[in-house]
């Protein structure tokens, strides 16, 4: 029986880029540590259970359809605040957003950011992307869209 290895820790992740010689020793030494990018099976699972077409989805998440289509096919990476207000107008929990957001490659929501409080507050007490975007307007923030 083949023993699963144990997952290294950022730490140490970090100590061999520190100590490694050249980039692709690395890279070819650590492929199973990477985070995969394939936040569109989450969004695609997230739009099943949703039950909104891709034109009301659009326009509920302030963006346009075209554009949306292009996403969901993989042709467009959204930015982290387009992702955000998809990831609301899906209805995707606090824990499905910061997953959502690590796989891209995006910095998660921090509570210690203002801004990003602003739109936690709203995904947790469940306010519309137009709402979260008053809120964020109301308090001098930039908005999401």
């Amino acid at each position: 029986m083949k023993k699963k290895r144990r997952e290294k820790t950022t730490g140490e992740l970090q100590q061999e880029l520190m100590e490694q010689s050249s980039i692709k020793s690395y890279l070819n030494g650590n492929r199973a540590s990477f985070i995969e990018a394939d936040f569109l099976k989450q969004l695609e699972a997230l739009h099943k259970q949703c039950g909104l077409t891709k034109a009301a989805l659009a326009r509920k998440s302030g963006m346009s359809e075209v554009y949306l289509h292009q996403v969901f096919s993989g042709r467009r990476t959204p930015s982290r605040d387009r992702l955000v207000s998809l990831c609301v107008g899906l209805g995707a929990s606090l824990e499905e957003l910061q997953q959502i957001l690590k796989q891209a490659g995006y910095a998660q929501l921090y509570p210690k950011v203002r801004r990003d409080a602003i739109i936690i507050y709203g995904l947790l007490h469940r306010r519309q992307p137009g709402e979260i975007n008053d809120d964020l307007f109301a308090e001098n923030e930039k908005t999401l869209f």
